[in-house]
């Protein structure tokens, strides 16, 4: 007897005809996600795929599935180190890292961290990050438009910001771009390239803690290096380093990519655009939205199944990679209504969003990203009234082979 729902029928036969579909997927234009993510929702919320790394592996597309992928320990990141395991990428995956840990060691090295990462420590910031916004307007007021927004704010802002934050010299920060985009890289390096840049920044962080202990400082790296939980645990010398990799990657890398295409969101909404300048307290919302429509990549974490998992009434086998669709759960109709693709400031569930994450790898990041889209975008707009993009939306392009994405060139005029 067959005992098949009708719901769940489809979904076997169309993963059983989506064994071929490649990740990354393509995605139309610069302002468009992958429409596949639409269909998958659909049709096939755990769908097959090719990997960059020759691998197989799923997406899960939908909400509530992918914050499962997120939270449940039986979708393990410290898993993605063993020998066989699926890869995202052609590169083995760094240990060390909380982005290779699972509870209690995750626990135990985010406990040190949280306890000198502070709400408290970003909140101290913002004057200073309000500070380097307006030098660098000022900068940008005195050019000629059209101007490329990449290089002349969105880039130099996030970066200042995390040196600031970790102590680190801003002059090295062309040093940062290469590794970063190593770090980041899904098929723009071979595994080669992105080992070598590794080690050289694997170096650099060794020589900075080493710095920090001859001569202490109250950064967030000095007070790292010198951490100690309750019972006098200490971040280990290779924590130390992944750590301080991982907080000088993912704080700029991301902030880099949103502030342009959050900017480019308000430049097409001008209606909204119009309402934020007469409500400036509204920020703190319409960035909510703008994470929530604006993905960082074409796609989200990556996890290894410990077990046989079901989801959706699909079971992903013992050890297999699973990308958590983050782009594509934020557009789920299911969480966020109707016309889920639209920009809506006003749409009551944009905050639910997974842009950062959900469970215990939570962006630990997530409050220092807020308080820079907050100021950048609400110091552009107020400084610049007449602000416009200078080229048609079509001619506009993404970065491709990356985890992250940004727009390749962003012209503004004013």
């Amino acid at each position: 007897m067959d005992t098949a729902s009708p719901a769940s029928a489809p979904v076997e036969s169309a993963i059983e005809t989506e064994t071929e579909l490649q990740y990354p997927f393509p995605r139309p234009s610069a302002v468009e996600v992958p429409p596949v993510y639409q269909k998958l929702r659909g049709e096939c919320p755990v769908a097959k795929v090719r990997l960059p790394s020759g691998d197989d592996g799923y997406v899960v597309s939908r909400y509530d599935d992918v914050r499962t992928v997120l939270s449940d320990l039986r979708f393990s990141r410290a898993a993605m180190l063993a020998e066989g395991a699926p890869r995202l990428t052609a590169a083995p995956p760094m240990g060390g890292s909380l982005f290779t840990m699972d509870p209690p060691e995750h626990t135990r090295v985010r406990k040190l961290v949280s306890r000198e990462f502070t709400a408290r420590r970003v909140h101290n910031l913002r004057p200073r990050i309000q500070e380097m916004t307006d030098e660098l307007l000022d900068q940008m007021e005195k050019l000629a438009p059209p101007v490329d927004l990449n290089p002349t704010f969105a880039f130099p802002l996030p970066v200042m910001v995390i040196c600031e934050l970790l102590g680190v010299p801003f002059e090295d920060r062309d040093r940062f771009r290469g590794w970063s985009d190593a770090f980041v890289s899904l098929t723009s390096h071979t595994a080669e390239e992105v080992m070598e840049q590794r080690m050289s920044m694997v170096q650099y962080l060794g020589e900075l803690v080493q710095r920090k202990r001859e001569e202490p400082s109250d950064d967030l790296m000095g007070a790292l290096v010198s951490v100690h939980d309750e019972d006098g645990e200490r971040l280990s010398e290779i924590e130390l380093i992944t750590m301080g990799i991982t907080l000088l990657v993912a704080g700029h890398e991301t902030t880099v990519s949103m502030i342009g295409t959050c900017v480019l969101t308000l430049l097409r909404h001008p209606e909204y655009l119009a309402a934020l300048r007469a409500n400036p307290e509204t920020i703190d919302h319409v960035v909510e939205e703008l994470l929530r429509l604006n993905p960082i990549g074409d796609g989200g974490p990556f996890r290894i199944t410990l077990e046989d998992v079901e989801i959706a009434d699909t079971t992903i086998p013992a050890g297999s990679g699973v990308i958590a669709a983050v782009c594509s759960a934020n557009q789920d109709p299911d969480r966020f209504g109707v016309d889920p693709g639209a920009f809506d400031p006003s749409r009551p569930t944009a905050a639910s969003h997974l842009a950062f994450g959900h469970g215990a790898h939570f962006c630990l990041g997530a409050a220092l990203a807020r308080a820079e889209l907050q100021i950048a975008i609400s110091s552009l707009i107020k400084r610049f009234p007449n602000l416009a993009l200078a080229d048609d939306v079509s001619s506009l392009k993404m970065t491709s082979g990356m985890m992250v994405h940004a727009l390749s060139a962003m012209p503004v005029t004013w």
